[in-house]
């Protein structure tokens, strides 16, 4: 932050206060927002070998641009990540152009990098149920099995990320037909709940040895805590080394395994969309990819060419 002069410093703070009041982004996105574009105000300043205020930043060029990033890969960074950087930084100078007037052509008609967007790695259903049947095995204590199968059964069955199946408090159950689940950037949600995530849920409170007052978090560590996302992780590795499933197979594999299951299964893909919480009809048909690729796969091995 050093390099930064106070003006962008304070400019790039009302941005971000922006984003979270306005389009409430989530505290992970605007950390990363935050390093993007101070790693971009601070390579300027470098650059042009001057304090870059306000004013100064009216006039980075194209050239600029392009040294920018010619920087970010001798650095090694990722094609994807670059993207994610100049995304950050065409947002702030959209605001900031049009809060102090002036042109950010050289800046917002920058390319990003292309990339190959990797495809979800989703479970067959076999492996998701092999999954739920071993953790179930893995536990010393009946209320421990119990509460793991319960967390990976509400992953599999409701499509929840795994911070937000731990987010949910005693208040919640008994589990309704449907749940409101809050998500990334403060955007909410309606989840239909099977009966056997509704039973998987009960069979663990029978057994839970903590009391559940309203605001207590429903899952609960040994010692009666919040339930730790590294503590399902952990059960996951030792469930996937078991079944011998590949590393990809995690938590939030459960979650691309419930999108990709109901598009076999006939669902439509804004209804999917809405399930998941994603705020673009892209990031959801990503899923269509992946259950093309499962098709190619089983008619390469099924056809085998002559």
């Amino acid at each position: 932050m050093i390099l930064i002069s106070p003006a962008c410093r304070d400019a790039l703070q009302r941005w971000l206060e922006g984003q979270r009041a306005l389009a409430g982004a989530a505290e992970n996105t605007l950390t990363a927002y935050h390093g993007d574009v101070v790693d971009f105000l601070a390579f300027m300043t470098v650059h042009k070998g001057q304090s870059q205020g306000l004013g100064a930043l009216e006039r980075i060029t194209v050239a600029d641009m392009r040294a920018w990033m010619a920087r970010a890969r001798s650095d090694k960074i990722s094609s994807r990540s670059l993207a994610r950087k100049l995304s950050a930084v065409k947002s702030f100078y959209r605001w900031l152009a049009a809060r102090e007037g002036f042109e950010p052509t050289a800046v917002l008609s920058t390319r990003a990098p292309k990339f190959e967007r990797k495809l979800p790695r989703p479970l067959s259903e076999d492996a998701a149920q092999a999954v739920i049947d071993t953790v179930q095995l893995q536990a010393r204590h009946p209320w421990v099995a119990a509460r793991d199968v319960a967390v990976v059964t509400l992953l599999w069955g409701c499509g929840l990320r795994i911070s937000e199946a731990l987010g949910l408090t005693a208040a919640d159950v008994p589990l309704p037909a449907t749940l409101r689940i809050t998500g990334k950037g403060g955007k909410e949600r309606i989840i239909p709940v099977l009966p056997v995530a509704r039973d998987a849920v009960g069979t663990y409170l029978d057994l839970c040895p903590h009391p559940m007052r309203a605001a207590d978090p429903l899952f609960r560590g040994v010692r009666g805590g919040r339930l730790s996302p590294r503590i399902i992780q952990s059960t996951m590795a030792e469930a996937r080394m078991q079944l011998g499933l590949p590393a990809t197979a995690t938590p939030h594999a459960l979650r691309h395994s419930f999108a990709t299951h109901l598009l076999a299964a006939g669902g439509d893909l804004r209804a999917i969309q809405e399930l998941l919480g994603h705020a673009s009809l892209s990031t959801t048909q990503t899923y269509t990819a992946v259950d093309t690729a499962r098709l190619m796969e089983i008619y390469d091995r099924t056809h085998p060419k002559a």
